[in-house]
């Protein structure tokens, strides 16, 4: 595995786990009933976004570490992947 591999698996997993986590315990201003003029009643009262993104970045190491040594040292290759023989 290549550094811009692992980058990009990173990124992926990052993003992934941010789009999972934004909607976590999110109030909006209309469940809230406090609406500020010129926002829809959707938008959230505070989204906390930056602790989110603490919280996703932990949780993606956590998950991207083990991952990228599998991927490189793990047991499992493409050649056993392959059942109808075509990477012969």
């Amino acid at each position: 595995m290549t550094i811009t591999s692992a980058f990009v698996l990173f990124a992926v997993i990052w993003f992934m786990s941010l789009f999972v986590a934004l909607p976590i315990r999110e109030r909006s201003q209309e469940e809230e009933g406090e609406r500020v003029p010129g926002t829809p009643a959707s938008a959230p009262v505070n989204p906390m976004i930056g602790k989110k993104m603490f919280w996703v970045t932990i949780v993606t190491v956590i998950i991207w570490v083990p991952l990228c040594l599998f991927i490189v040292y793990g047991p499992l290759t493409i050649h056993d992947l392959d059942f109808y023989g075509r990477m012969d």
